[in-house]
């Protein structure tokens, strides 16, 4: 049965809270790990701070980017606890490895300790369909239900929020034009999509609790017996919430006061789902139309998940080498600066040229084809060469590289069995260079025809004010972000 893990993470807040932070600090520097306990101390004030902007918040829209604010804080205290914790448990499970070491068995072989590169995983184009029924939809009937939705993505401790997406039945789909890049991923992470919702028609107020009962009280006692009742449960001059009088018949608050947001549906995906197109995903729905949260969604999620392995972008190893032809002339030998990235082995007339992004003379191809293995050591200068060879049109071409020393052969001859392992974990990743646009600065933009569907580009629907009220939460959204960050500054 689907539970509110919204609900069940702030159980888990009042748990932390109560703990001593001195026992994490502790933990932290058993660690030797500052940079954790930084951005636990950093979510906490950015958590406070956005608090106190809920319970001053007197806009429905304000309160509800306080609250979405409110939830990525929890939700990375969490990830930052759960972090620490592992690093804990990998600490003593080292230290037993290393007492163990004295009485493992002679015939045990050697752990094969190579790890893979890390790389980029950015997601882009989110949109999730949504279903209406015809009378909703098409025939404009009913009460216009709106909520408030947005996602979290997750992959590890790292954590990024979309933009804030007023939902109505205007719309076919929720968009998000958020590209979220994770930057140190491994090529077994797991990326969890939460969609989070919330009814914005709801009173957030204090006194909205026992005005909702009495309203509901008065339909079954009666007219009059329910207007007296009203009266008693409606907070006036002489009321708590208007700072005065006797205290009347309240229901106790939440502990935060505001909106609260409710996990409305979540997916994960994985290597397997990187492709450099887009694609749809099978989405697991949380809750049904009873709730006030709920939105008609279709079950899938639409979306373009790229990766960049390190291997494929960055230089994994560079030196002076020499490189000949087989079937050329065996004294001739050719000087060159050579650079391993991506596919390929790059080969320079000088240093100077890669430095200043001169195409290089020639290159040679590195991938899941190729066939390196290291030659017989040359006669005369006692040296090792590495022979590549490729197939280009049915026919095999092979390189020999040398190098200067015994010991720089050794680097280059690792640096080829390290790519061609990054390449096998990558996978597809490593077939060719998927593109990832960097995410640009927000800024308050007129609504396009993305955020509806192909249906409003034909028929645009006479709602003039949805496009006023995305612009308006764009400009909360600023509004809120500005307000949290000069409170972190002013905490410090």
């Amino acid at each position: 049965m689907p539970m509110d893990r919204y609900a069940d993470m702030e159980d888990k807040l009042r748990i932390l809270e109560d703990l001593n932070m001195m026992y994490i600090r502790q933990i932290a520097l058993s660690l030797q790990d500052s940079d954790i306990q930084k951005k636990i101390d950093h979510e906490i004030r950015m958590r406070d701070g956005a608090c106190k902007l809920l319970a001053a918040c007197s806009q429905r829209d304000q309160a509800l980017e306080a609250a979405k604010s409110l939830l990525t804080c929890n939700t990375r205290i969490m990830a930052y606890m759960s972090e620490l914790q592992r690093m804990k448990e990998a600490q003593v499970m080292q230290r037993v490895a290393r007492r163990s070491d004295g009485t493992r068995s002679s015939d045990a072989g050697p752990m094969d300790d190579r790890l893979p590169c890390k790389g980029k995983v950015a997601i882009s184009d989110l949109r999730i369909p949504l279903m209406w029924k015809d009378t909703e939809y098409f025939k404009n009937k009913g009460e216009l239900h709106r909520c408030a939705a947005f996602c979290l993505l997750q992959v590890g401790g790292e954590i990024h929020d979309t933009d804030m997406v007023m939902v109505d039945r205007t719309l076919t789909d929720i968009c998000f034009d958020n590209t979220i890049v994770f930057s140190e991923a491994s090529p077994g992470f797991e990326l969890r999509v939460e969609l989070y919702s919330c009814c914005s028609e709801e009173d957030y107020s204090a006194g909205s609790a026992p005005r909702k009962l009495a309203s509901k009280l008065s339909s079954s006692l009666g007219r009059s017996a329910g207007k007296k009742l009203r009266v008693a449960m409606d907070p006036g001059a002489c009321s708590p919430t208007s700072n005065g009088g006797a205290a009347t018949l309240l229901l106790p608050g939440p502990a935060v006061a505001g909106p609260k947001y409710h996990l409305l549906a979540h997916t994960s995906l994985s290597l397997s789902h990187v492709q450099d197109s887009f694609r749809t995903h099978d989405l697991s729905i949380s809750g049904n139309e009873e709730f006030s949260y709920w939105v008609p969604l279709y079950g899938s999620v639409c979306c373009r998940l790229a990766a960049q392995p390190h291997c494929m972008t960055q230089q994994m190893m560079s030196g002076c080498l020499k490189v000949k032809q087989l079937g050329g002339d065996p004294q001739s030998w050719t000087n060159v600066y050579g650079v391993l990235k991506g596919t390929n082995l790059f080969c320079y007339h000088r240093q100077e040229d890669m430095e200043a992004n001169v195409e290089p003379a020639f290159t040679i191809a590195i991938n899941k084809e190729t066939r390196i293995r290291a030659s017989e050591k040359d006669p005369h200068s006692k040296a090792q060469s590495i022979c590549i060879s490729n197939q280009y049109g049915g026919e095999e071409v092979t390189h020999t590289l040398s190098a200067d020393s015994r010991e720089e052969t050794h680097r280059w001859m690792e640096a080829f069995w390290q790519q061609f392992y990054d390449m096998s974990q990558w996978k597809q990743c490593c077939d060719d260079l998927m593109k990832i646009e960097l995410p640009s600065p927000r800024k308050p933009a007129l609504v396009t025809s993305k955020q509806g569907s192909l249906y409003h580009e034909i028929a645009p629907l006479t709602t003039p004010s949805c496009e006023g009220l995305l612009l308006q939460d764009n400009a909360v959204s600023a509004e809120i972000r500005a307000l949290l960050s000069s409170y972190y500054n002013d905490s410090y």
